[in-house]
Protein backbone atom coordinates (compact mmCIF):
# COMPACT_ATOMS: atom_id res chain seq x y z
CA UNK A 1 0.00 0.00 0.00
CA UNK A 2 1.42 3.68 -0.79
CA UNK A 3 0.83 4.48 2.65
CA UNK A 4 3.27 2.32 4.06
CA UNK A 5 6.17 4.20 2.08
CA UNK A 6 5.43 7.25 3.98
CA UNK A 7 7.07 5.94 7.28
CA UNK A 8 9.63 4.31 4.85
CA UNK A 9 10.61 7.89 3.44
CA UNK A 10 10.42 9.35 6.19
CA UNK A 11 13.07 7.03 7.58
CA UNK A 12 15.47 8.24 5.44
CA UNK A 13 15.40 10.94 6.62
CA UNK A 14 15.11 11.26 10.60
CA UNK A 15 15.47 9.26 13.54
CA UNK A 16 11.83 10.01 14.36
CA UNK A 17 10.47 7.50 12.98
CA UNK A 18 11.88 4.15 13.58
CA UNK A 19 9.85 1.05 11.86
CA UNK A 20 10.58 -2.46 12.38
CA UNK A 21 9.71 -5.01 9.44
CA UNK A 22 7.04 -6.34 12.25
CA UNK A 23 5.59 -2.85 12.22
CA UNK A 24 5.32 -2.91 8.65
CA UNK A 25 3.66 -6.13 8.14
CA UNK A 26 1.27 -5.21 11.32
CA UNK A 27 0.43 -2.33 9.31
CA UNK A 28 -0.32 -3.61 5.94
CA UNK A 29 -2.48 -6.43 7.23
CA UNK A 30 -4.71 -3.55 9.38
CA UNK A 31 -4.75 -1.56 6.13
CA UNK A 32 -5.78 -4.92 3.94
CA UNK A 33 -7.38 -6.06 6.63
CA UNK A 34 -9.99 -2.91 7.06
CA UNK A 35 -10.11 -2.70 3.27
CA UNK A 36 -11.11 -6.31 2.96
CA UNK A 37 -13.94 -5.69 5.52
CA UNK A 38 -15.53 -2.86 4.21
CA UNK A 39 -15.79 -3.87 0.77
CA UNK A 40 -17.70 -6.91 2.22
CA UNK A 41 -20.07 -4.89 4.58
CA UNK A 42 -20.52 -2.46 1.17
CA UNK A 43 -21.11 -5.78 -0.86
CA UNK A 44 -23.60 -7.18 1.68
CA UNK A 45 -25.49 -4.62 3.38
CA UNK A 46 -28.43 -3.22 1.18
CA UNK A 47 -29.64 -0.39 3.26
CA UNK A 48 -27.44 2.50 3.02
CA UNK A 49 -27.96 3.78 6.16
CA UNK A 50 -26.18 0.74 7.87
CA UNK A 51 -23.59 0.47 5.29
CA UNK A 52 -22.64 3.92 6.36
CA UNK A 53 -23.00 3.92 9.91
CA UNK A 54 -21.26 0.33 9.71
CA UNK A 55 -18.28 1.72 7.30
CA UNK A 56 -17.45 4.53 9.74
CA UNK A 57 -17.51 2.03 12.83
CA UNK A 58 -15.15 0.41 11.04
CA UNK A 59 -12.91 3.33 10.51
CA UNK A 60 -13.40 4.80 13.68
CA UNK A 61 -12.27 1.07 15.57
CA UNK A 62 -9.39 0.76 13.18
CA UNK A 63 -8.16 4.51 13.66
CA UNK A 64 -8.53 3.64 17.69
CA UNK A 65 -6.63 0.44 16.99
CA UNK A 66 -3.68 2.42 15.10
CA UNK A 67 -3.37 5.28 17.67
CA UNK A 68 -3.26 2.56 20.72
CA UNK A 69 -0.39 0.52 18.80
CA UNK A 70 1.19 3.82 18.39
CA UNK A 71 0.90 5.78 21.26
CA UNK A 72 -1.20 3.66 23.95
CA UNK A 73 -3.82 5.88 24.47
CA UNK A 74 -5.39 3.04 26.23
CA UNK A 75 -2.40 1.46 27.75
CA UNK A 76 -3.47 -1.93 26.98
CA UNK A 77 -1.08 -4.82 26.59
CA UNK A 78 -0.86 -3.85 22.48
CA UNK A 79 0.33 -0.30 23.40
CA UNK A 80 3.55 0.98 21.28
CA UNK A 81 6.11 3.72 22.85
Amino acid sequence: SGLLLIPLIAMQFTTEVNWQLNDFLIAGALIIGTGLFIRFVKDNIKNANKRGLLILAIIILVALLWAEMAVGIFGSPIAGS
